[in-house]
Order: structure tokens, then C-alpha cells, then sequence
């Protein structure tokens, strides 16, 4: 089924890439907080101020997309009360829509949910005829017949959900881009050092976590659609804004959806959208998707989907560092399994990641060529297998799962095919 390629594509990539994110370096002072997938959403009500938005026969679009928008964050805030709610607009405000990004970004939103009605010109039809006199170009007097138009509301119904189009997808990499001194934890060395924006790799990565992001878009839009639809709402899908792009959607760093609640040109519409019962059946259905979007990503995000490799043997077997291809650039939703996004669980310990390199009898220092592109420290720890001296390389300490994933992402694109993590807990490897 389509939703199940949407799912695993979206959720199995997006996991593995929401360090992008989600990398936030617990403090000095305290073991780190556990992460959660949706910990932030943001609503937008389209409009306000001196920007009416659509408008019908007697109400505007501004001032129902304040109330949807009202009514939906205070459910979610009810229901849902580890995550935070932010509204761009509380009041009959205007901001640009590049304010109403910045104020998705800087809030370091995990979801945007932009709300909006729609809208379709009347239709003319032709009532009669009247006769209409004029002269040609050598002054005689003509007679013709012109029609007689009259307008009606357009009866177009239905919700639509959007997503930004696929020709926006550079824009939406260089939100990612650049709303990076924002999400990542800028006190962290390591993290630093990994999320160089200039880096080739780094692009590559992006790149990925904005197709994550639009598959879990996709994802979230067909939900709110499948919720419009069991109340008996004429549901005209979830789209891409082809025609024209809506930059909301893609200058936020976030999985991103813009609702359109129903058409106020058409009167049976316009009354649905005014009344109380109509605006808390469309949050409540907005509402019960999140709550079902949020579901789904807790759900591949569990401690069993992991990229933690089993713990090794007491009697490793050596390897002699072969410098493999680098993985492709593009992963492959059906063959990459779902993986935790660095939500390290809270515990009274301190909990911190590395990343082994390679196994192998011969020895390296730490400015070794082999290690040039990997910033940061790495250490050799030896042991004895079979009477032989075998040395394991070990890169960085991590206080993040999410940054060890980059970091074993970047180790894997160096060579390092055989690269994994360790969990440690007050400096002492757990298995």
C-alpha cells in the first residue's frame, strides 16, 4: 500500500537523520535529557491583519484560520502535553511569510502545520441576450446580439492538504542549511566538527534528511486527509503546490503541511467554516492525525531499532583496514531499517557514544593519514588475541546518539566500512 512505502521511506530515513534536527548536547552539569521525535509543532494561521486571505460573502479567511488554529493548538496542548505548542500568531496580526518561517525556526520546531481556506472564482453563465447598436467602419448602424452574464458561487468543496513541490527541494535543503547554527548545539566541539554546512558530505546528508522530510510530510498530509474524510468531508487529497510554491512550507527545517480547510467562496462551505461545530470538527481531525503522525514515529523510534552493532566477542578476530567504497550517497528507504534518531534514554549515569574504526595488528598514531578526515580524537586500545598484539581505533565521545550516527555516518564515508558504536556509561562499555 502507498501510505506503507510513504511510511518506512520516510520514518526509515528520517530516523537515521534526525541528528540534523533533534543534536542537542545535554549540559556539563547532568546526564542527557531523552529525546523524543516530536517535541515541538508549530501553527500557523494563514493571514491576519491587513492580509484578509480569501474572502466569502460575508467572512474573511484571516479571521477562520485564527480560530482553527486557536481551537487545534488547545487540544494538542491538552492532549499531548510533553510537546510544546507555538503559534506564529495568537491575535489579528500581520507577519510576512518570512517571519512566520523564522518564527518556525528559531522555535526549532519538529512539525509546521500552516492553516488555511480556500478559495474558487464565480462561475458566469449566460441568462439571455440583448440587442446592441453600433456602427461599422463606414459609420452605418449595425445591430448584434450580446450575451447576458451572471455570476454564481463556484461550487468547488473539499479539504486539500499540501506539501511543497519537488522543484522546491533545493529550497528546502538550503533552509536546512541555514537554520544549522540554530538546531545544532553550538557548545559542542564534536558536533562542530561534524556539521561542517561547506562539507560535501554534509550536503549529501542533508539532502537526505530533506527527502525524510518530505516523505513524512506526505505521510502526515494523507492523515489529515483520512481523518477529513471519516467525518464525511469531501477530501481532494494531499498534493504538491505545483503551481506556485509556498515558501512557508519550504523555509522551515521541518516536516511541513499546509491545510486547506474547505472552500469559503462556496456558502454551504463558507457557513461550515464559521460555525463552532465546524471549526472544532476540522481541529479535532488535524489533531487526531498529529496524534497518530506522532504515534508512528515513537513507534520506529523504540530501543530495539538501533545502528548500535551487537557487542563484539572477548576474542576478535583481526582485520587489515581495506579502504572500501564509499556507501551511496542516496539510501535506500526499503533496504535502510528504521534507527533511533539519538533519543538516548535518561538515566542516573552518564551516557556517551564512540564510534570503533577498525580492528587491526598494525598501529597507527592518532595524526595518522588514515584518520586525516575525521576531526576530532581518536585512540588506540590494545589487546592480546592468539599471542599477537591487536590494536582497536576508537573516534571521538559522543554525548548523543545523534552525533554518534553522524559520526559513524561520516567514519563509513571515509572507508571505515566496518565502523559501529559503543555505549558507555560513566566511561565503562556496556553491552
Amino acid at each position: 500500500m502507498r501510505w506503507k512505502r510513504v511510511l518506512f521511506s520516510g520514518l526509515g530515513i528520517g530516523l537515521l537523520y534526525t541528528f540534523f534536527i533533534q543534536a542537542k548536547t545535554a549540559p556539563d552539569s547532568g546526564p542527557p535529557v531523552q529525546d523524543k521525535p516530536i517535541r515541538t509543532i508549530v501553527i500557523d494561521a494563514g493571514h491576519g491583519g491587513h492580509d484578509h486571505g480569501a474572502t466569502g460573502s460575508y467572512s474573511s479567511e484571516k479571521n477562520i484560520t485564527l480560530d482553527v488554529a486557536t481551537r487545534l493548538g488547545k487540544i494538542l496542548e491538552e492532549s499531548l502535553p510533553d510537546v510544546k505548542i507555538v503559534y506564529t500568531r495568537k491575535t489579528d496580526r500581520f507577519d510576512d511569510v518570512n517571519r512566520k518561517a523564522a518564527i518556525a525556526n528559531e522555535a526549532k520546531g519538529d512539525l509546521f502545520i500552516s492553516i488555511h481556506c480556500n478559495a474558487a472564482p464565480d462561475i458566469k453563465r449566460v441568462t439571455g441576450y440583448r440587442t446592441q447598436t453600433y456602427r461599422d467602419k463606414k459609420k452605418r448602424k449595425r445591430t448584434r446580439k450580446v450575451p447576458i452574464y451572471e455570476s454564481y458561487p463556484n461550487p468547488a468543496k473539499g479539504t486539500e492538504t499540501y506539501i511543497w513541490a519537488t522543484s522546491k527541494n533545493n529550497a528546502k535543503t538550503e533552509s536546512l542549511r541555514n537554520n544549522s547554527v540554530i538546531v545544532f548545539d553550538a557548545n559542542s566541539e564534536e558536533t562542530q566538527q561534524l556539521m561542517d554546512t561547506k562539507d560535501p558530505e554534509t550536503i549529501i546528508m542533508l539532502n537526505t534528511l530533506r527527502n525524510a522530510f518530505f516523505d513524512q510530510s506526505l505521510r502526515l498530509s494523507n492523515l489529515v486527509e483520512d481523518e477529513f474524510t471519516r467525518v464525511g468531508r469531501i477530501s481532494r487529497g494531499a498534493r504538491q503546490r505545483n503551481e506556485k510554491g509556498i515558501l512557508v512550507l519550504h523555509a522551515t527545517a521541518m516536516p511541513s503541511v499546509l491545510v486547506e480547510l474547505g472552500f469559503i467562496s462556496n456558502p454551504e462551505e463558507e457557513n461550515y467554516l464559521n460555525s463552532a461545530d465546524g471549526q472544532n470538527e476540522m481541529a479535532h481531525c488535524i489533531a487526531r492525525a498529529v496524534k497518530k503522525y506522532k504515534e508512528e514515529l515513537e513507534r520506529f523510534n523504540k530501543p530495539g531499532h538501533s545502528t548500535t552493532r551487537p557487542a563484539e566477542s572477548q576474542e576478535p578476530a583481526p582485520a587489515q583496514q581495506q579502504p572500501a567504497s564509499p556507501p551511496p550517497s542516496r539510501v535506500n528507504p526499503a533496504q535502510e531499517s528504521p534507527v533511533s534518531g539519538g533519543h538516548a534514554a535518561a538515566a542516573s549515569a552518564q551516557t556517551d557514544y564512540r564510534v570503533q574504526l577498525l580492528t587491526t595488528e598494525k598501529v597507527y598514531t592518532s595524526r595518522s593519514s588514515l584518520f586525516k578526515n575525521l576531526k576530532g580524537n581518536v585512540k588506540r586500545e590494545s589487546f592480546r588475541q592468539k599471542g599477537k598484539s591487536v590494536n582497536k581505533y576508537i573516534w571521538g565521545n559522543f554525548r548523543t546518539e545523534a552525533e554518534a550516527n553522524a559520526a559513524l555516518y561520516k567514519a563509513r564515508k571515509n572507508g571505515f566500512d566496518d565502523a559501529f558504536l559503543l555505549t558507555y556509561k560513566d566511561g565503562e562499555r556496556i553491552d
